[in-house]
């Protein structure tokens, strides 16, 4: 695990409240611990409470459960964790998702078909002939009370033979509590999908 957490390397910290979360960077590694630099005061990170950490290393998306052995203003000391896992090789961790949405822009909406999403983005199936130049305005619901609400353009589209285009594209968010969201609901329903 040690080769894995190194100096200088950026990080993600999750506690249970969402609203919460920080990000950071690696500061010093020792046997036991880590410390981390966060960006912001660590509000809702409270000792010996366990969070959830995120960071992209060379193998892909580590992914483990840790809790916070100090916590000196911006400065937290972490216990190396028991165990972890790589989420995966791309940088987001994609996942099946159904959904029949729209697409909005200024004066109307695409019905599209959702295939699968991750952090960074989705694909989705369309009979409506798209202008892939444009942003579009897309929400996705992720729970029956939870949505988050952000940006789509469109980067490639296909023809399907039986008709109607396959898009992808990437998202852009209003703010960086909405991507962790979705990073974390990706991250979460692929860990369930694969203890099925």
């Amino acid at each position: 695990m040690r080769e894995l957490i190194e100096k200088d390397r950026k990080i993600t910290v999750v506690p249970a409240d969402l609203k919460c979360a920080n990000k950071g960077v690696i500061v010093d590694v020792e046997p036991r611990y880590f410390t981390i630099e966060l960006e912001y005061e660590p509000q809702g990170i409270m000792r010996h409470n366990f969070c959830e950490f995120y960071t992209t290393t060379s193998h892909g998306t580590l992914y483990f459960d840790s809790f916070a052995e100090t916590i000196d203003g911006k400065r937290i000391k972490v216990a190396n964790p028991a165990k972890h896992r790589f989420l995966q090789r791309r940088q987001y961790t994609r996942i099946k998702y159904m959904h029949d949405l729209d697409l909005r822009f200024e004066g109307g909406a695409h019905k599209i078909t959702t295939l699968d999403i991750s952090a960074g983005g989705m694909k989705f199936n369309t009979n409506e002939n798209i202008n892939i130049e444009k942003e579009y305005k897309i929400v996705l619901p992720l729970s029956e009370k939870q949505e988050i609400e952000c940006m789509f353009s469109p980067i490639r589209i296909e023809k399907r033979e039986n008709g109607g285009y396959t898009l992808s594209g990437r998202f852009e968010y209003h703010n960086g509590t909405d991507k962790m969201t979705l990073t974390q609901f990706c991250a979460k329903r692929s860990i369930e999908i694969r203890n099925k």
